[in-house]
């Protein structure tokens, strides 16, 4: 339309006095660039890959590898964004969990993290993760999950590794729940994004064309939407995943709340149940 009055000998109604582009409509499009959906969706992370990743991490048993599997069962299980489960995010969106942000219960007990015993942290039910200031969530905000059936692809389990690799390197409340290796200078290394997809990448590559995509479809993103699906396949209603995943599609979501256990109780191990799966592979995935 602007170039409609240009042609005609008329100013470009879309243009300011100096040439810009007019605030108003810089705003609107930025607003339809945001809720455009991404050109490439995410593809999904189906729970194999999860624990092809698990299982090379024990196999190789390196503290680096641990942690960078232990996050992504995070990832899948909680559904979280990059910058909630890594450090080192662009634009400042890195908010990632801290030791202190967790909770672990054994049946209604809450226990005292940095100061319970091994045996005690062994023994937990029940985890939960307290957001701060993280995307898209509630200050405050408490969610939680049960144990999913597996000894090693489970959110409890794996926060537990986490907390008793973090309290041997002398972390604190402070710490990041992704960080790991030894003190130095006061702080320690951490996983970011990076580190997430090359083992993703990896365990797809070793998983071969069945999972229905390549190595290089796949980001630190793709968690997030693995865990979705795994409750999806699983059949959890919509509006749950919606609650879990921090979707605010709709303003009632605000009324509701995920911090009863009787809610999310069970909702790993029915994650644990729906999360094999595979896509109908495209023309550029090879056949086998």
């Amino acid at each position: 339309m602007g170039q409609g009055f240009t042609r005609l000998g008329s100013p470009d109604p879309r243009l300011t006095s100096n040439g810009k582009l007019d605030f108003r409509l810089q705003r609107q499009l930025s607003g339809y660039s945001k809720t455009d959906p991404p050109p490439n969706r995410v593809k999904p992370i189906p729970l194999s890959i999860v624990m092809c990743c698990l299982a090379l991490a024990d196999a190789a048993s390196t503290i680096s590898n641990c942690a960078v599997a232990d996050m992504i069962c995070l990832a899948f299980f909680f559904l979280l964004r990059p910058g909630e489960y890594t450090v080192g995010g662009r634009n400042n969106e890195s908010s990632p969990f801290k030791l202190e942000d967790v909770q672990l219960f054994i049946g209604n007990q809450r226990l005292a993290v940095l100061s319970c015993s091994d045996l005690d942290l062994d023994t937990a039910t029940f985890v939960s993760l307290t957001f701060t200031d993280q995307k898209n969530a509630v200050r405050g905000e408490v969610i939680g999950l049960g144990l999913s059936g597996s000894r090693d692809c489970c959110p409890v389990k794996a926060t537990v590794r986490r907390v008793k690799a973090l309290r041997a390197s002398g972390a604190i409340g402070s710490t990041p729940l992704a960080a790991y290796g030894t003190q130095q200078g006061g702080r320690l290394t951490a996983v970011s994004a990076a580190n997430i997809t090359e083992a993703l990448r990896i365990a797809v590559a070793m998983q071969g064309p069945t999972v229905g995509f390549l190595p290089e479809d796949i980001s630190a993103r793709a968690l997030r939407a693995g865990g979705a699906m795994a409750l999806l396949c699983a059949q959890v209603d919509s509006d749950l995943i919606r609650l879990l995943g921090r979707w605010r599609s709709d303003e009632m979501l605000r009324y509701l709340h995920v911090q009863a256990q009787p809610v999310m109780r069970n909702f790993s191990r029915l994650m644990l149940q729906g999360g094999q799966f595979s896509l109908i592979p495209g023309p550029e995935v090879p056949n086998l």
